[in-house]
């Protein structure tokens, strides 16, 4: 890749070259969709009425769409400065027996409210670390959930395990309870980028808990990294990435850094090594280069996984979906969320739990479920949502899909993003067509933008985007 005016870049076996003023133009704050509307539009006057009112209106519609749970475990014994997530710092392991009591009864009052004759097609325990808990701990929570709700035989169960402090027994106890997906935080590699960031994690160390876990039998095991840390470069991430298909893992999450340093103070202590611009871009580009070179295949704006993997196959079949955990095959589940500041959808809602540990037990000691805000959407967001789900999942949206499913003319609805769309088409990021948008294979790194143009309560011009998102690169 040239260093001056021009770049050239190769994703899934496609060169395009294209000026780097591209970057400056394109590389701006914006939502990453995990959800739409997105939180910064939820109301903080939604509380536990709704919610309730939420819950009930979809059994009164007898809703047969299966669930997804999500737990969240807040813990971790230090703090990785980069960390953007709700994570409560405390090396006493005492301090989940409280949380375990309070998430105990949350579980049981949501369990009385929803559904729980809907399988459960997918659970997924995040942090935090939730193996901060021991495995006695992991067991007791694991029959709590499956003694109130109902789960399919070949549930996806997957978890977040923290290389640092996951012992083998605990992997036994997940593999024993049929967890079958991993997902472990790698980030980098590189020991100055560790000693900064404060999470020193030896590839060795890595390699040695990994391996361990396919030799239990793990259905699938997902590595994440995170590229724009602060003292990395092009030859240190490129070396960390040869260590990672080393391991072979069948899914990889390669995340831009989120600097938000106005919403987590302690990444301001790096702010001035961070690579940027151009350099960051060129750390993303190597990735996936060695990456796509490997034989994974570039999914979306963020994962990549074999061509054997159900990412791919669901990308194939569109039926690829995204939500808070990034992208899934589950799509179609209700998500109902528990623990400390977790995130739930419904068709027509999102609710948060609150986000402090204090609020958090104090509505639950009040015999309340803990939330702390939402929204309920409108037919349109209903209709965007689906629109931005399709460009970022399948990078095609088939106009004559949407006109079915939502009862409009596509051209006549969206006849000002089109146009908008236009400008991007001169970029080459789209391919415009009568009777679909595609992303081009430049538009692949830009995904975020073209999702943008579809988002109307975003205000493009509006400076204070500035303090609410992260770049798009």
């Amino acid at each position: 890749m040239n260093s001056d005016q021009k770049i050239e870049i190769d994703i899934n076996g496609e060169s395009v070259e294209f000026e780097r003023a591209l970057l400056d133009k394109y590389n701006k704050p914006g939502p990453r969709y995990t959800s739409y509307p997105t939180a910064p539009e939820w109301d903080d006057s939604f509380g536990e009425t709704d919610w309730l009112q939420a819950i009930e209106e979809t059994r009164a519609n007898n809703s047969r769409a299966p669930l997804s749970l999500y737990v969240h475990l807040p813990f971790c014994e230090t703090l990785c400065l980069f960390c953007g997530c709700n994570v409560v710092i405390n090396r006493n392991h005492e301090v989940s027996v409280p949380y375990l009591d309070h998430l105990f009864q949350e579980i049981d009052r949501l369990s009385e409210k929803a559904d729980t004759t809907r399988p459960v097609e997918q659970l997924h325990w995040g942090g935090g670390t939730p193996t901060y808990l021991d495995s006695e701990q992991i067991e007791r929570l694991f029959a709590k959930l499956a003694s109130k709700f109902t789960f399919a035989a070949d549930a996806e169960l997957g978890i977040e395990i923290e290389p640092r402090i996951t012992s083998v027994e605990q992997c036994r106890t997940l593999r024993s309870l049929g967890f079958n997906r991993l997902s472990m935080g790698v980030q980098d590699f590189d020991p100055l980028v560790q000693k900064t960031i404060n999470r020193i994690q030896p590839f060795d160390m890595t390699k040695n808990i990994f391996d361990q876990c396919r030799a239990l039998g793990f259905d699938s095991i997902n590595v994440d990294l995170i590229y724009g840390l602060p003292h990395q470069t092009v030859e240190g991430f490129s070396r960390t990435v040869d260590q990672i298909i080393e391991i072979n893992p069948d899914r990889i999450a390669l995340f831009s850094y989120a600097h938000v340093p106005w919403l987590k103070k302690q990444q301001g202590s790096f702010a001035r090594h961070l690579p940027e611009g151009f350099e960051k871009f060129r750390i993303f580009h190597c990735a996936i280069q060695k990456l796509t070179e490997a034989g994974y295949r570039y999914i979306g704006m963020d994962h990549f996984a074999r061509p054997t993997d159900e990412l791919c196959r669901a990308q194939d079949d569109r039926t690829l979906y995204r939500n808070f955990q990034g992208y899934t095959t589950k799509a179609g589940c209700d998500l109902l969320a528990m623990g400390v500041s977790s995130i739930s959808s419904l068709e027509y809602y999102y609710a948060q739990n609150w986000r402090d540990l204090d609020h958090y037990y104090q509505a639950i000691d009040g015999g309340h479920l803990p939330i702390m805000r939402g929204i309920r959407i409108t037919e349109e967001d209903r209709l965007r949502r689906a629109v931005i789900n399709r460009i970022l999942c399948h990078g095609t949206l088939i106009k004559a899909e949407v006109e079915s499913e939502f009862g409009i003319d596509f051209n006549r609805h969206f006849a000002s993003e089109l146009e908008e769309l236009r400008d991007l088409e001169a970029d080459k990021l789209v391919r415009l067509s009568e009777d679909r948008i595609e992303v081009a294979t430049l538009g692949r790194i830009f995904m975020r933008n073209v999702a943008m143009v579809f988002d109307a309560r975003l205000n493009k011009e509006d400076q204070s985007r500035q303090r609410v998102f992260s770049k798009t690169l």
